[in-house]
């Protein structure tokens, strides 16, 4: 599986033990984010991943900023991107299994690093379920 990742100054740690963790896992990442703790613009490091995204040029995106809701927002300016906003593992997997999310939105200062890693878990791991949650997901982009 192939993977990009953003992110903004909040989401840097939480990125080095994401990438970690996939990379244990035997996937690829492709690195958007930022690495420094200064002050960027997290649109910036939202965009690449979301157009990757898009153009199948990786598999799923994780995009990590303060409150995770201006990543999101960002993200899901793209037709073909459904990111979530996912602050529990719950949630994560219904983001797949019923919305088929492929990007995951992070708020680092709402969750720890431990949860940062239960959602990535959940959400690569659960499948989407497809039946009749495929016509709503059909019925999400605009004409």
């Amino acid at each position: 599986m192939k993977l990009a990742i953003g992110n903004d100054h909040a989401g840097v740690a939480y990125k080095n033990s994401i990438v970690e963790y996939i990379k244990k896992q035997g996937h690829e990442v492709v690195n958007y984010g930022s690495d420094s703790p200064e002050s960027v613009d997290y649109p910036d490091f939202v965009h690449p991943v979301a157009q990757a995204v898009e153009e199948k040029a990786v598999d799923f995106g994780i995009i990590i900023c303060g409150s995770g809701n201006g990543a999101n927002i960002t993200a899901n300016k793209y037709q073909h991107v459904r990111s979530a906003l996912c602050w529990i593992k719950e949630i994560a997997q219904l983001a797949r299994a019923h919305n088929d999310a492929n990007i995951l939105s992070i708020p680092a200062r709402y969750t720890s690093q431990q949860q940062a890693l239960e959602l990535v878990e959940t959400f690569l791991n659960t499948p989407f379920e497809g039946g009749r949650h495929q016509l709503r997901v059909t019925k999400i982009a605009r004409k």
